[in-house]
């Protein structure tokens, strides 16, 4: 399954590269938030190379690709996330997909983040 999924983002990033200067302007990703001390669910919408706060977590989208109605439905996206406490320190940078979340998840003792939707308005 590891070999499977890092064939599949390799693959993606190749497609990502192709394409990114094609990525619409005004491309905005949904993402579902969890905070695991509150329990409190909710969602953000960031725009794509915007940043956004998430508890400490400050969260920038870089991609976002949804596939068409006629395949398969499927929302990936390249996600950087990093931890604000003062040292700017990465805590994530990969792919995320919206129908399989545990494949390429970040892993934070208090926070959970995945990608949902991706939209063009």
């Amino acid at each position: 399954m590891r070999f499977f999924a890092g064939c599949l983002c390799a693959l993606l990033l190749c497609a990502g590269a192709s394409i990114a200067g094609a990525q619409e302007p005004d491309t905005r990703i949904v993402f579902a938030t969890l905070d695991k001390v509150t329990a409190r669910i909710g969602s953000l919408e960031i725009a794509i190379d915007d940043t956004a706060q998430f508890g400490t977590l400050e969260i920038r989208p870089r991609y976002c690709r949804k596939n068409p109605p006629e395949e398969r439905a499927e929302v990936f996206a390249f996600v950087e996330i990093y931890e604000d406490n003062g040292l700017g320190e990465q805590v994530f940078s990969g792919w995320m997909f919206a129908s399989s979340p545990g494949l390429s998840a970040l892993e934070h003792p208090v926070y959970d983040i995945w990608v949902t939707d991706c939209k063009t308005r």
